[in-house]
């Protein structure tokens, strides 16, 4: 998909996955203490900002990026509805995962959450994200996994843009970052359009925590 896609795709329905954060960054963020205050994180393909804003809402100073000018609108619409203190602590940016410039200082917390694309952008994309982490700082990227295409429900059906942690952790095997967690998650999800089958189902995520140490 090229951004032209994605904006028609956020055009066709209001808030295209839903208003509330992701199940695993909730899981693997939420008792995550940045190294100093504030923390500063990045949220690459934000989409309409559901993560970012909840980060927003636990201290975080927050950029949210995507391709799609569609989604940043729709974040900025969201953000006008927010406490000023969590507005305040949230910036949207229009720009590409593969080629956006990073503050000197890096990012203390960078989450990549289903950035579903061909295995050379996935790549070009991760090895940004973590040349821009700061010492210290947090790497977390979560997809739909391989195997979701015969273990699975819902999610992307090629499998040219799905991953696993074993690709993660490869296309980051020599940015000197520490493994805290890689490794495949599993959701039940509901007969939603799109899912494959009836009534509840479960999908799968690859889900890979890393950690760059502290400089």
């Amino acid at each position: 998909m090229d951004s032209q896609d994605w904006d028609d795709r956020y055009a066709a329905t209001e808030l295209v996955w839903g208003a509330e954060p992701n199940r695993w960054v909730v899981r693997e963020l939420a008792g995550l203490t940045p190294a100093h205050t504030p923390g500063h994180a990045l949220d690459l393909a934000a989409g309409e900002g559901r993560n970012a804003i909840w980060l927003a809402g636990r201290g975080w100073e927050v950029t949210g990026l995507d391709y799609s000018a569609v989604a940043l609108e729709r974040a900025e619409r969201l953000t006008a509805d927010l406490p000023d203190e969590v507005a305040d602590r949230l910036t949207w940016r229009h720009g590409d995962a593969r080629t956006f410039e990073a503050p000197a200082a890096g990012y203390d917390l960078i989450l990549v959450a289903y950035l579903q694309v061909p295995a050379q952008d996935r790549r070009t994309a991760l090895r940004r994200a973590a040349a821009a982490l700061a010492p210290g700082g947090t790497l977390l990227v979560v997809g739909h996994d391989l195997s979701n295409l015969t273990e699975g429900v819902g999610g992307p059906q090629d499998p040219a843009v799905l991953f696993t942690p074993e690709d993660v952790l490869a296309d980051l095997a020599d940015r000197g970052l520490r493994t805290v967690r890689a490794e495949r998650v599993h959701r039940t999800v509901g007969p939603e359009p799109g899912h494959k089958g009836e009534g509840d189902g479960v999908a799968v995520d690859a889900l890979v925590r890393l950690e760059r140490g502290a400089e």
